[in-house]
C-alpha cells in the first residue's frame, strides 16, 4: 500500500507500507481529522479531553490541590533537614537507582554499613510520615 506524505513545507513523498501500517496510518489521520473538524465548529467534545482540563476545574480545588504540595513540600523538607550529610548522599545514590552494594564500592566501604544507614533513614522518614 503506498501513502502519500506531505512535509512541513509542502513537499510530498509517496512510501510504500505494509497494509496493516498502512491501515493504522489512514485511521490515524481519519480521527485527526474528526478532531479538527470538532474544533472548527467550536463543540466542545468530552472525546477531546483526556482528563477533565481546565473546561471543568473549580479554583477552590485548585487552591486546595496547591495548599497541600506546599505542605507536602515542608513535611519533605524537615525530614531532609534531619539527615546527615551522608545519609543524604547515600538518598540521594539510592533514588537514582544504585544499590547499596554500588554505593557501598563508591565509598569504599562495606555494604553493611549502607545498608544500615539507609534503614535508619526509612525509619526516620516513617516517624515523620
Amino acid at each position: 500500500m503506498k501513502i502519500k506524505y506531505q512535509f512541513a513545507d509542502g513537499t510530498t513523498s509517496e512510501v510504500e507500507v505494509s497494509e496493516e501500517i498502512g491501515a493504522f496510518i489512514t485511521a490515524s489521520r481519519r480521527e485527526e481529522s474528526n478532531g479538527d473538524r470538532k474544533q472548527r465548529y467550536h463543540c466542545i467534545s468530552l472525546d477531546g479531553f483526556e482528563y477533565e482540563g481546565e473546561a471543568f476545574a473549580d479554583e477552590s480545588q485548585d487552591q486546595d490541590r496547591i495548599r497541600d504540595e506546599m505542605d507536602e513540600q515542608s513535611r519533605v523538607d524537615r525530614f531532609l533537614a534531619t539527615l546527615t550529610a551522608v545519609q543524604r548522599r547515600r538518598l540521594e545514590r539510592r533514588l537514582d537507582g544504585a544499590s547499596a552494594a554500588q554505593i557501598a564500592r563508591e565509598e569504599h566501604c562495606d555494604s553493611s554499613v549502607v545498608r544500615e544507614s539507609l534503614k535508619q533513614i526509612k525509619a526516620k522518614y516513617i516517624k515523620l510520615f
